[in-house]
């Protein structure tokens, strides 16, 4: 989809939204590309990213207009993605510095919730079925409400941002 984006961006002068939607800042930037066909779409009339590849097309002085827009805010988003950027690498230098004990909560916590549901899904009905015990398995709420948390928690709260972002968007919420 990105393709006639492109070229439209090339054909009216938009080079960083160009640049940006052709990776050439580098393949990490997959995050900024699509938050700025995000903001095209809204630009152009609050459609979904999935209907701008029609607009393109039947409304091209539309989504022109709409990458104009973006493209006057689009060196502020850089900013914002490489602050962000910056920010992740200095917390990830900042751990480095911390003891061992401090930092494993992540990984050892990761270990733990795959060891939490191999043992509901696997290992528990395999126990049960070897040794004819009775061992009752733990509620799936519990289980997945824990593993929630923890993404949550682990992430940096960017997957509740993300599931929520979406859910607003599917409801017809704005930014």
């Amino acid at each position: 989809m990105s393709a006639a984006l492109i070229a439209l961006a090339g054909q009216i002068g938009a080079p960083v939204v160009r640049q940006i939607l052709s990776r050439k800042f580098g393949n990490a930037n997959g995050d900024l590309a699509a938050d700025i066909i995000e903001r095209i779409a809204k630009r152009a009339g609050g459609v979904t990213p999935e209907v701008l590849e029609t607009m393109t097309r039947d409304q091209p002085q539309k989504v022109m207009d709409a990458i104009l827009d973006v493209e006057s805010e689009s060196s502020e988003l850089i900013a914002l993605y490489t602050q962000g950027l910056e920010g992740q690498f200095a917390l990830l230098q900042s751990e480095q510095k911390d003891p061992l004990w401090f930092r494993a909560w992540r990984p050892f916590g990761m270990v733990f919730i795959i060891f939490l549901w191999f043992w509901q899904i696997v290992a528990l009905h395999l126990l049960n079925a070897v040794f004819k015990w009775a061992l009752p398995p733990a509620d799936w709420t519990a289980l997945i409400t824990f593993t929630s948390l923890y993404m949550s928690l682990y992430m940096g709260g960017h997957t509740v941002k993300d599931v929520m972002t979406k859910w607003s968007m599917r409801k017809g919420g704005g930014e």
